[in-house]
């Protein structure tokens, strides 16, 4: 099939697509990868009157290294967080994530600010960004906001963006000292959309004890899913085998609510969340521990 027809604009300005997304609002749509919206209008699954394309947008391209974090253009590519040389010591698990994500000619195309803007409940990216207290940037004609991760992704396909917003930056921290990480997923095959997929971060204080942890889940609900009931288990704790099978059992059974579908029963989905996450907790644990 074909897509609607629609007006067409490219700017080449934050402040030219700002003005588009002021005149048209609910009927524009923003152009960033494609990946997603391209096969939805040609299903007519999404039928915009107007498509805005940043593509041409190049101040909306960029990592910036910032001695709190790192600063990512909404544009920037998927490809760019396996390429750029700041990423694997200033962002691992970002590092660690970014190859499960599609194939590599989707990365190539596929930006950052479109698959957190799109919000797909089965991404890996706003899993990661939760995961890491990102705060985004956005903006309209007339204001300015950030907005953090953990109040950005409100459901299914479903953010705080208003109609005349546009995402703009990702400001990520700096881990501190002694943080680990891991990520883990489950798909049938290469590249497909896990069946489950869990982050783990922790960070020990200086008696190797769990200070903070987080424990973030995709493909469980309607969009990333904290296992806070789990993450409370390890507090204090110094991250043994027996607390960490614990901690995952809770996660698994108290922490999120799976759907079943064709490609996996809800039980079945709580089995992999559960061993997924032992898993990522013991090598999180790990590298926190060997941290210098």
């Amino acid at each position: 099939m074909k897509p609607a027809a629609f007006k067409y604009y490219a700017p080449t300005t934050i402040e030219e697509a700002l003005t588009h997304l002021s005149e048209y609002g609910y009927d524009a749509k923003i152009l960033a990868g494609g990946q997603s919206l391209i096969p939805t209008m040609n299903f007519r699954m999404a039928q915009p009157a107007v498509l805005i394309d940043l593509n041409y947008v190049s101040e909306l391209f960029y990592v910036k290294n910032e001695t709190d974090g790192l600063r990512i253009g909404a544009m920037t590519r998927q490809r760019e967080m396996e390429c750029n040389p700041l990423i694997p010591d200033k962002m691992p698990l970002i590092y660690e994530t970014v190859p499960f994500i599609a194939h590599s000619q989707i990365r190539n195309r596929g930006t950052i600010g479109g698959s957190i803007a799109h919000a797909d409940p089965a991404a890996e990216l706003p899993v990661v960004m939760l995961t890491l207290n990102a705060r985004f940037q956005l903006r309209s004609k007339n204001r300015e906001r950030w907005v953090p991760a953990k109040e950005f992704f409100m459901g299914m396909f479903t953010t705080a963006l208003e109609p005349e917003e546009l995402l703009t930056e990702i400001a990520l921290p700096a881990l501190p000292k002694n943080s680990g990480w891991a990520f883990q997923e489950v798909a049938r095959r290469r590249g497909d959309f896990a069946l489950v997929g869990v982050t783990a971060v922790v960070v020990l204080d200086d008696d190797k004890k769990c200070q903070q942890a987080r424990v973030v889940f995709l493909s469980v609900g309607d969009g990333p899913v904290e296992a806070h009931q789990a993450e409370q288990t390890l507090i204090g704790q110094d991250g043994n085998d027996e607390l960490i099978r614990a901690a995952a059992e809770t996660a698994a059974t108290k922490d999120i609510d799976p759907p079943g579908d064709i490609h996996a029963s809800a039980d079945y989905r709580r089995h992999l969340a559960k061993v997924l996450t032992q898993r990522a907790l013991q090598q999180a644990f790990q590298r926190a521990q060997n941290t210098k």
